[in-house]
């Protein structure tokens, strides 16, 4: 490998004032720990009130309209300490808890992808679940409320929710801006040439934007074709109406290959037909129209190849050769049990990328039943432990898209049958 670039004096002054200036966002700590006395308070009211109303039911001295607006006091009571745990566990996850800066995916670019959006929509909405109990308290007592407090709150109430509208609808347009924005800097950082295979930085400038049409770096269809795919994939055309998971965020920021300058793994586990080789496919495309060389395999072909190698005494060479590419896709591995030199061989090719380039594997099985595949606990023990230090498991469970259609059609027909 080649050495490092040497890290100018400026460079560094600035990566450690960087540093010095993310380490103040702990001074938001004791705020959060105050909201949490705050929610201490709201916790004596609740209590405080349920026991008047309990006495006074037992009492006898209150009807039914005055139960219902003491239950929607505690209502109101409980929504707001809803409020306070969103603010105090999502704002302390989001904005400081993540310390871990020194060559870690938790380094101050993972700010990138938090979806502050998401979380002022979920704030507003909250606001408007407060008002409408307010609202609410207010026409179940409105022969005691004024009417101008009836307009007023009603008014308020609607505005309230003409806000959340327009921060719900402004989400979708400030997040696909940010992705196109990205993807205009790396065009332009990246217009002098194609970036070299493996280079971390090479990778973060030539991703692709995934907002409008992808331009990718030129000689992507070389690299595609070289790559091996066994047909052309693109994460846009991924269905996943037919997954519980995994959420839709998780794979567009995979889409933003940020792994792959980071030198990091992708593993994907689910049964047959749950699209875990598109998703590996699309990964690879679009690390081809990024500039990077990718190949691609099963996990059998793998095998023999590194056989092949070893046989004629050059597996040291084939290793340091596919350093050149910047991502290998390993695909179905599971499905056919490696023999004992396959194995060895092939825990050789994980330990050999490790922390120096990346890889995308699939597997139908969890890791741990690779021990029936490996043939022995402890490679397959030694496998997992490097190919999962630095990588992003993502768990894809659903039915097969292939037999949807089957079981509805099998289901039908039983139905003619029985009528």
């Amino acid at each position: 490998m080649s050495p490092a670039p040497s890290t100018p004096s400026g460079a560094s002054h600035m990566t450690t004032l960087g540093y010095a200036l993310f380490a103040t966002r702990w001074l938001q700590a004791p705020l959060y720990f105050g909201l949490v006395a705050a929610q201490g308070v709201y916790v004596y009211k609740f209590f405080n009130e349920l026991w008047k109303l309990v006495g006074h039911v037992l009492s006898g001295q209150v009807d039914e309209t005055h139960v219902m607006l003491a239950v929607l006091k505690l209502v109101d009571v409980v929504m707001i300490a809803n409020l306070l745990i969103m603010v105090i566990v999502g704002g302390y996850e989001t904005f400081v808890s993540r310390i871990g800066l020194q060559g870690h995916r938790d380094q101050p670019e993972w700010l990138s992808h938090v979806n502050s959006n998401v979380l002022k929509v979920k704030l507003a909405t909250a606001i408007v679940g407060i008002s409408s109990v307010h609202l609410l308290q207010m026409f179940v007592d409105v022969h005691h409320t004024p009417e101008h407090d009836l307009l007023w709150g009603t008014v308020i109430h609607m505005a309230f929710i003409v806000s959340a509208l327009i921060l719900a609808y402004m989400s979708g347009p400030m997040t696909a801006y940010e992705h196109g924005a990205k993807g205009d800097a790396a065009d332009d950082s990246g217009a002098g040439g194609p970036a070299r295979g493996g280079g971390a930085d090479a990778a973060a400038v030539l991703v692709p934007r995934q907002a409008g049409p992808v331009r990718a770096a030129a000689g992507a269809e070389a690299r595609i074709e070289a790559a091996g795919f066994p047909a052309r994939k693109e994460l846009e055309a991924f269905d996943a109406a037919h997954l519980r998971a995994p959420d839709p965020l998780v794979l567009d920021r995979l889409g933003r290959l940020d792994f792959v300058a980071r030198r990091e793994n992708v593993v994907f586990l689910g049964g047959p037909g749950t699209g875990k080789t598109h998703l590996a496919v699309a990964l690879g495309v679009r690390a081809c129209e990024a500039g990077q060389r990718v190949l691609f395999a099963t996990a059998l072909e793998w095998g023999a190849r590194l056989r092949r190698a070893k046989a004629a005494d050059r597996l040291a060479d084939e290793l340091a050769a596919l350093d050149a590419y910047a991502l290998l896709v390993v695909d179905e591995l599971g499905y056919v049990p490696f023999d004992a030199e396959s194995a060895n061989l092939f825990f050789q090719l994980v330990a050999h990328r490790y922390e120096r380039a990346s890889l995308v594997v699939t597997s139908d099985r969890p890791f741990g039943r690779w021990a029936e595949v490996f043939g022995d606990a402890g490679t397959a023990s030694a496998t997992v432990d490097r190919l999962v230090h630095h990588a992003e498991v993502v768990a894809l469970e659903g039915e097969s898209y292939r037999t949807r259609g089957l079981t509805g059609a099998a289901a039908g027909g039983r139905t003619a049958l029985d009528a």
